[in-house]
């Protein structure tokens, strides 16, 4: 989203290209009419116009006269709050993997006795996590190495995408305020804390706080957009074309390879009033969609049972994504019936937990039938038989040190 600001303010931006005839024409077109936007829209826009980092003092003015939106500062301010939210969800992300990696994959290979259970299992470890991609890819990674079966898998993957939900429901709550201290706790236990332990769990509440304060400079950028017309009606085709607005999260998914990201992105715009439940929506069935790239590509090599894994992840996605915008109407309805009149924002986080849940619900039942078929349409190649072997081997071996000992 911030690259395509980006290149609109090489279009649209005049004192970087000169006094074309284009900019001038498509500048005007992009005039803010006083006596047509809400009446607190001149607000809005000098907060914003007065906010700008990176422009001159005449700049700033010049655009607080005028009041045209600025797409350059619009750009910037998105790309760094994109930049820090990433930053922050990575370090929280690779901070709870050094914390507990061995301990979630014991935790994932004791509590997948059945079905259920796996279900569970791969929400508890995607709302630990914070991410169904680590949780994916930490589950290919057991199967090629005989720790789960393919049939065991199965359940947790079900589980991963509720788990994302319940990360889009913490990221629905309004505690935007209670950051700063978030970010000061684990900036102190960073530095001051005497242990490795100490220091990885401040990494993980400073990348907490980063990640909502990266959202809340992006939903701070993108505030002049609640009033300029060409994104509204861009917002409004989105809603009313969902496999455009999928398409779009997906993408976007794909890029920063994260749903999680994509979903709370959408959230905080939502509660914004940037983006209506509609388009919303559509964007969150696509990010369902593109999350599926990394755990795909993580299957290379691993044998036939992890790439039966990563294929059911995507059909699932797929299949359940495409349902999900065959109803979106329907989807949409229900979101609302079942918020009670809360915001925007917490309609989408509710809309994905109920979809994720009803794929599940849905699906559940079949895995044992689902499970045949991945085998007969991937079936074990003599590489899988080898490197069955090998770890046969391997465990004997194992086996027979401890015993010595």
């Amino acid at each position: 989203m911030a690259v395509a600001f980006f290149v609109l303010t090489l279009v649209l931006y005049p004192s970087l290209l000169g006094n074309l005839p284009i900019v001038g024409t498509l500048t005007s077109e992009i005039r803010i009419i006083q006596e047509q936007a809400p009446e607190n829209a001149s607000t809005i826009i000098e907060f914003d116009t007065n906010q700008a980092a990176f422009a001159s003092d005449g700049s700033a003015k010049s655009s607080k006269k005028d009041g045209v939106i600025d797409f350059f500062k619009m750009a910037m301010g998105a790309l760094a709050g994109l930049v820090l939210f990433i930053f922050g969800v990575t370090r929280l992300s690779e901070g709870l993997e050094d914390l507990g990696t061995e301990r979630m994959k014991n935790f994932l290979s004791k509590c997948t006795t059945n079905r259920f259970a796996g279900v569970l299992t791969g929400a508890v470890a995607t709302t630990l996590l914070e991410s169904s991609s680590v949780t994916i890819i930490m589950v290919i990674a057991m199967v090629s190495a005989g720790v789960l079966t393919f049939v065991q898998s199965l359940g947790v993957v079900l589980g991963s995408n509720i788990g994302t939900a319940v990360g889009a429901q913490i990221i629905s709550l309004d505690i935007k305020l209670y950051v700063p201290i978030l970010m000061f706790a684990g900036l102190l236990l960073l530095f001051l804390g005497k242990t490795q332990r100490l220091k990885t769990i401040g990494i993980i509440i400073l990348g907490f706080g980063l990640m909502f304060y990266g959202l809340e400079a992006i939903d701070e950028a993108m505030k002049p957009f609640r009033t300029y017309k060409p994104f509204i009606s861009w917002m409004e085709t989105l809603g009313n074309n969902p496999v455009l607005g999928a398409l779009v999260g997906a993408l976007f998914t794909i890029i920063i390879q994260s749903s999680s990201a994509t979903v709370a992105i959408v959230i905080t715009l939502a509660s914004s009033g940037i983006i209506a439940l509609p388009a919303g929506i559509a964007i969150m069935l696509g990010a369902e969609v593109g999350t599926c790239a990394d755990t795909l590509l993580s299957t290379i090599g691993r044998g036939s049972a992890a790439l039966r894994t990563g294929v059911f992840h995507f059909l699932f996605n797929l299949v359940s994504a495409t349902l999900g915008i065959i109803f979106a109407p329907q989807l949409v309805q229900l979101a609302q019936a079942i918020s009670g009149g809360a915001g925007v924002g917490r309609q989408v986080a509710n809309a994905q937990m109920l979809f994720n849940i009803l794929g599940v619900v849905l699906l559940i039942g079949f895995l044992p039938v689902v499970a045949r078929l991945l085998e007969r349409l991937i079936p074990e190649s003599e590489a899988d038989a080898e490197r069955k072997r090998r770890q046969e081997e391997k465990q004997r071996i194992s086996e027979q040190v401890g015993a010595g000992a």
